[in-house]
């Protein structure tokens, strides 16, 4: 191993000390056998319409409620929305069966998940990727633009074509936050290094840019990457979930493209063909801070304080190169490994419209 995966690997271990509470992969499964001295403790999840094989949150929630019931042997089981029209009668399952605790997934189902807590004060709700207020609800959401920037600043320093490109699946606060990120980590690198790499597919000022309409559709995906690429862009970090994966699909057809994923490391959980592709990820600690949820609910020290994840307090960060570390120079992946430490110092300010507030 060379000396920039190693730091790569060195950061990633020291955020997972710093956040939350377990850090293993649970199987997938939609439901599990409850166990151990909570056995009467049950949870209840709630998808939003990408299901639980999204590649992104959903998925990593799940694996979450899953670490938590092999760990502290709770009940814990997902209720798979399919369709928008789903959200709501989903909720309202989820309520019914009585679970102490109701976890929901995604700003979709913010409206939902607001109003059976005030009709249900007695129980508790933890919301993912939104915040919402309320005394029985925990917000769980990410600055996902201090990694975002780290990535845009890599992207700017491995494009060899100048461009670099993003898109969304809609334009909503969680996915344009990553945008936002990107685009400012684009322009330091041009500031610090007097370049000029150009990014497409979002104007920060405007707030707007490219978007597919939806987060399932891996179609639309690859043509708005395909439109990227014709438009000279080399790195990509598509916002949109398993729609991503068109992305990466559009990037192998044109050889010369590589992907930044998000949410979770795509180097493990997008198909392996797409492997030697994956520049890096946008890394959220989705799985940690739902497994920490479970704990602190059963604990008793469950409150209504967000947890948002940063930086500094490990819940994000951006995944080794893996593959692709040899594009990576020595001198690139030192240069953020600084990076990250500045803007836990604050000595460089990240900032978005979407940012999550304490």
């Amino acid at each position: 191993m060379n000396r920039r995966n190693l730091a790569s690997v060195a950061a990633l271990a020291a955020a997972s000390a710093l956040v939350l509470s377990g850090c293993g992969q649970a199987p997938e499964s939609d439901s599990g056998d409850a166990g151990g001295d909570n056995a009467d403790y049950c949870a209840r999840m709630v998808t939003n319409s990408g299901g639980l094989e999204d590649r992104s949150f959903n998925q990593s929630s799940w694996e979450g409620l899953e670490q938590a019931q092999d760990e502290y042997g709770i009940d814990a089981q997902a209720i798979v929305s399919k369709t928008p029209s789903d959200l709501e009668p989903n909720v309202e399952q989820a309520v019914d069966t009585g679970c102490r605790l109701i976890v929901t997934v995604g700003w979709e189902l913010a409206e939902y998940t607001q109003t059976a807590a005030a009709d249900n004060p007695d129980r508790h709700f933890a919301i993912v990727d939104e915040q919402l207020e309320g005394e029985n609800i925990t917000s769980v959401v990410f600055n996902t633009a201090e990694a975002a920037f780290l990535a845009g600043y890599l992207a700017a320093g491995a494009t060899q074509s100048g461009t670099v490109g993003t898109f969304g699946g809609g334009n909503q606060p969680p996915v344009t936050l990553f945008m936002d990120g990107y685009v400012d980590g684009v322009a330091h690198y041009n500031e610090v290094h007097d370049a000029d790499v150009t990014v497409i597919g979002w104007d920060k000022d405007a707030q707007d840019g490219q978007f597919t309409g939806d987060f399932e559709d891996v179609n639309k995906g690859k043509a708005t990457a395909e439109s990227l690429i014709q438009q000279g862009a080399d790195v990509i970090m598509p916002v949109a979930g398993q729609v991503g994966e068109g992305a990466a699909a559009a990037a192998a057809d044109a050889g010369d493209v590589s992907i930044i994923w998000v949410d979770n490391d795509g180097y493990e959980t997008l198909p392996e063909e797409y492997r030697p592709l994956i520049l890096t990820s946008v890394l959220k600690k989705t799985q940690d801070a739902v497994t920490d949820i479970v704990k602190r609910d059963l604990d008793g020290e469950l409150d209504n304080t967000p947890f948002i994840g940063t930086l500094e307090n490990g819940g994000v960060d951006i995944a080794p190169f893996h593959d692709m570390a040899d594009a990576v120079s020595d001198d690139l992946a030192a240069e953020i490994d600084e990076l990250r430490q500045q803007i836990i110092d604050g000595e460089v300010e990240v900032s978005s419209p979407s940012s999550p507030t304490a």
